[in-house]
């Protein structure tokens, strides 16, 4: 994990504290921030692999902060929160983080999130490095893996990591139906959760994005009782 930083941006010094010697502990190079601003001023002068944000802050709290590192960066994001229901977490994954920890939480399973998440970070840049002329295209929805762009209709999206990754593996496994376990082993690999509901956010995020009815997928849809496969026509 050398050279591995991390900002933590959480306004609870408490929290914030205990977050950091946790990665101390690890290895990670840590920087802490107390407020939104104060952690947008901190991530503009350096350069991070990941940040854990909390979303009730004084000043500027965590959405603005992340929209506003989201609109520099795609470094992987961690949100923090006491709001556990699925319509909080929606916003939060939608406005652009790769992941959701309620609080309180269990600091051994936001270590292995934050491991899992630069780890999975670090493999898609090496997949974007490395591509060569792979470009998928289902019905109005083209993936370029030399860009890492997705475009419908001509239009690019505005996609999270994860989005990509599950939109990847659909598009590499067209006649293969996914469970959702299958999906998060996939996609989040051995993160310390068995919360795969987080799948369900990110498939309902992924599909009011590529979808032209998402309450009527014909691109993704669902094989009820089991999971999701790609029923898109391919070009």
């Amino acid at each position: 994990m050398e050279n591995l930083k991390v900002l933590i941006v959480e306004d609870d010094d408490n929290i914030n504290n205990m977050i950091k010697e946790a990665l101390l502990r690890e290895g990670y190079e840590v920087q802490q921030a107390f407020n939104g601003f104060e952690g947008v001023e901190k991530f503009a002068k350096g350069n991070y692999d990941m940040v854990i944000l909390d979303i009730m802050m004084p000043v500027m709290d965590g959405i603005e902060a992340m929209g506003r590192i989201r609109e520099k960066s795609k470094v992987p994001i961690i949100i923090l929160s006491a709001k556990g229901e699925d319509s909080d977490k929606v916003i939060g994954l939608g406005m652009g983080a790769d992941d959701y920890i309620v609080k309180p939480f269990s600091v051994v399973e936001l270590i292995a999130r934050v491991k899992s998440n630069i780890r999975r970070s670090i493999y898609y840049n090496e997949s974007k490095a490395n591509a060569q002329n792979k470009v998928y295209k289902y019905g109005d929805v083209e993936f370029d893996l030399n860009s890492y762009i997705v475009r419908k209709g001509g239009e690019e999206l505005t996609l999270t990591a994860k989005e990509m990754k599950i939109l990847q593996l659909f598009f590499e496994n067209p006649n293969k139906v996914f469970t959702k376990v299958n999906i998060y082993d996939s996609v989040w690999g051995d993160e310390f959760t068995s919360d795969y509901n987080t799948v369900t956010v990110h498939m309902r995020r992924l599909r009011s994005k590529i979808e032209d009815d998402p309450n009527n997928p014909s691109l993704i849809e669902t094989v009820w009782g089991i999971g999701y496969r790609l029923a898109g026509n391919k070009a």
